[in-house]
């Protein structure tokens, strides 16, 4: 690296005699009340156990900037990583300032320094907050003023609880909760308390004035093992190239997908790198995008060595810009309410279904990619093509290497067909069915796909007038159970061979909206229809179908039902 680094080991109340900036391309803060309890409850089991013993809370990689104000030069620090236990210490400060007043001059000043003409020291907050204004605005109002935590105690209970403000707000909310609970619950060991986490509790920083190395030092720590997602990294990389306006520009940006997708955002950048690279994944997410995203060479596996190529795309803007248009694309698709204009829902149904039902998500990079080619052209029977090809795949017992391929192959097709009606028509979307037919004719129960060719079935019959919500909490159920009682009906109308063939065959099973009852679940038919299955089975289409059509349950009628299941399945996948 071109300069100095400093690394040193401070307590608690050094770490706050310095001064911090949480810059505008941060993610939010996000600790619950778990990360926020445990570190509580750590420090003071450490301070319990032995009160002479360091702690070690963490490390904080930083950035120093020199700053002048009123003619006097201080330094800030730009906090690149562990802002959140920065942010959790500071409100936790907070907290011990209120709940201690006979100590709250002296710990406020761990939180605030008023303006002080004489030594021309302006007014300054421990940490400035440059994430969103509105998050400023909350510190300001609810953790700057001594006893803020106390006064406004109802109102900052709210906002932990709402979900119309910035997460980063009311996470922050919930902090000072979960911290004021802790003090009230600790009372009697408070000052004790106070001296251990101030004086023991201690941080690693590392700090350098060049952003470039700052950065470099972020990954770097990643790898050694500092908790920091794919999808904070990735940033972070695309961010440091830029100006400091498009740094804020793109970071508010970044930090609404964030928002949005939660802890699944890594995995929704996956299906981004999918649709660049179109083949399977071999390294970490972060390695995909460096070595096959960004890298102007690639092995030609024909020719067996590396070749010269064109970056699939560029560090900075070019990045920002594919994720968050990609983002777009993925919000017009899932969120959206395709049968507004029609009153189809066969769009969203059929959606559900792979959402609700398939072994993998490998059907949502098609799905936006066609979406961001075609939008809403012919989009029904791209996705039902798409369904019923991934669908087959895993039922046969694809590998899931080759499904994988498979589902590469679909994204190619799609970048360089010139029409849908081309798109459509190619073969990659073959299936085998006659192994899928021999399959779906033998005993399935058990088996991953039940449940969701049992669904299809649901939504087969069901049509597309109405939206699809499968409970969450379906299970299949036999309609000839697995052990009938000796003496029940079940013996009697079948034989031991029959039961054997064609308990656990597609025709015998339903889906119902309840955990199974095995007691009931073995009640004969007549009598399982009017106390199991009428109150349970509300929610599925052909559960329903089986219910009302079917007065007895006999080998004939379970054979009837069986073909017209594996009839209707089979139109389907016709192409």
């Amino acid at each position: 690296m071109a300069t100095d680094i400093k690394c040193e080991k401070k307590i608690i109340q050094d770490i706050f005699s310095m001064w911090y900036s949480i810059p505008d391309y941060q993610r939010s803060y996000v600790w619950d009340t778990d990360q926020v309890r445990d570190l509580l409850d750590d420090t003071m089991a450490a301070f319990r156990d032995n009160k002479d013993a360091q702690y070690f809370l963490g490390s904080l990689v930083l950035k120093i900037n020199y700053k002048i104000e009123n003619g006097v030069t201080y330094t800030e620090y730009e906090l690149l990583d562990g802002q959140q236990r920065l942010t959790t210490i500071f409100l936790i400060l907070a907290c011990m300032r209120d709940a201690m007043p006979e100590y709250s001059k002296d710990i406020d000043e761990f939180i605030y320094q008023p303006a002080v003409k004489i030594k021309q020291q302006p007014e300054r907050m421990r940490i400035l907050f440059n994430i969103r204004s509105d998050v400023r605005d909350f510190v300001s109002e609810y953790i700057k003023p001594v006893g803020g935590t106390n006064d406004n105690f109802d109102v900052i209970k709210d906002i932990s609880k709402s979900k119309d403000v910035n997460i980063s707000i009311r996470n922050m909310a919930n902090t000072v909760v979960v911290a004021k609970e802790f003090l009230e619950e600790n009372k009697d060991d408070l000052n004790d308390y106070l001296t251990y986490f101030l004086n023991k509790v201690l941080m690693i920083y590392v700090a350098t004035e060049e952003l470039q190395d700052a950065f470099q030092l972020f990954t770097v720590l990643n790898n050694r093992g500092v908790k920091l997602s794919s999808s904070d990294i990735l940033k972070a990389e695309n961010l440091k190239g830029l100006s400091e306006i498009d740094r804020g520009v793109w970071a508010r940006k970044w930090e609404s997908m964030e928002s949005y997708f939660g802890d699944v955002f890594d995995k929704f950048l996956s299906h981004v790198r999918t649709i660049l690279v179109k083949r399977k994944a071999t390294l970490s997410l972060l390695k995909e995008f460096e070595e096959n995203v960004y890298a102007d060479k690639e092995y030609d596996r024909t020719l067996k060595k590396q070749v010269c190529r064109k970056p699939l795309l560029t560090k900075g803007k070019d990045t920002f810009n594919y994720i968050y248009n990609l983002y777009n694309t993925y919000i017009d698709v899932f969120e959206s309410d395709h049968s507004s204009s029609t009153g189809n829902y066969e769009i969203n149904n059929y959606l559900k279904l792979m959402e609700t039902g398939l072994g993998a998500d490998y059907w949502v990079a098609p799905v936006m990619y066609y979406y961001q080619k075609y939008h809403d052209t012919r989009i029904v029977e791209f996705i039902k093509l798409l369904d019923r090809k991934l669908s087959s795949d895993w039922i046969i017992s694809t590998s899931p290497t080759l499904r994988i391929e498979h589902t590469n192959q679909i994204l190619k097709e799609i970048e360089k067909s010139q029409s849908v009606d081309e798109l459509l028509e190619s073969n990659c979307f073959d299936i085998d069915t006659k192994d899928f037919e021999r399959v779906i004719r033998g005993d399935i129960y058990g088996k991953r796909f039940a449940k969701y060719l049992l669904l299809k079935l649901d939504l087969l019959y069901h049509g597309n007038t109405t939206p699809l919500n499968p409970s969450t909490i379906a299970s299949i159920e036999h309609i000839l159970p697995q052990h009938p009682y000796d003496g029940s009906k079940w013996k009697k109308d079948f034989t031991d061979a029959e039961r054997e063939e064609w308990t656990d065959k597609l025709g015998n099973l339903v889906l119902i909206s309840r955990r199974k009852n095995t007691a009931q679940g073995n009640l004969d038919y007549a009598e399982k229809k009017e106390k199991y299955f009428k109150n349970n089975v509300e929610v599925f289409s052909n559960s329903i179908r089986v219910y009302q059509n079917y007065s007895s349950w006999s080998i004939n009628d379970l054979k009837n039902n069986h073909e017209e299941v594996i009839a209707k399945l089979l139109e389907e996948y016709k192409k």
